[in-house]
């Protein structure tokens, strides 16, 4: 894990840490290029019951990699997987199931303009604080 916020990589005053796994959300704009970039961060702790996802996307870049993306509907997935991550039944059936079942979801391999990474571990005494630094570290750098 590309550092190690306060609570999660490292001893956190006694706090009990509990394992997570997280997976960057990527933004393809060109599947038959491979080309991507970081626009999120979705992670889920079953033992500290968080499912928590942030996203970002970066116009300018996806402008250079594929001037005729349609910048707008990036912006409504990546809006969309926040509500999955949050149970927020504006985002449909999916959204209505376990924090487990929505995660799995969220990290399930693609091969669309949205696509998650491999799935990484740790583990954090505070899952929040955690998403924030991946966001920060690995997404809005």
């Amino acid at each position: 894990m590309p550092g190690s916020p306060e609570g999660s990589g490292a001893r956190s005053g006694g706090a009990k840490r509990h394992p997570f796994e997280y997976t960057v959300v990527r933004v393809v704009p060109r599947v038959e290029r491979g080309e991507a970039f970081n626009a999120g961060i979705v992670l889920h702790s079953r033992a500290g019951r968080f499912l928590g996802a942030r996203t970002l996307l970066d116009e300018g870049l996806l402008t250079a990699m594929a001037p005729d993306c349609d910048a707008e509907a990036i912006r409504d997935h990546l809006a969309t997987i926040e509500l999955i991550a949050a149970g927020d039944p504006a985002a449909g059936p999916i959204s209505t199931l376990s924090a487990p079942e929505r995660w799995h979801w969220l990290a399930a391999p693609s091969s669309t303009v949205i696509q998650a990474s491999e799935v990484h571990t740790g583990l954090t005494a505070d899952p929040a604080a955690t998403l924030d630094h991946l966001f920060r570290t690995l997404v809005a750098r």
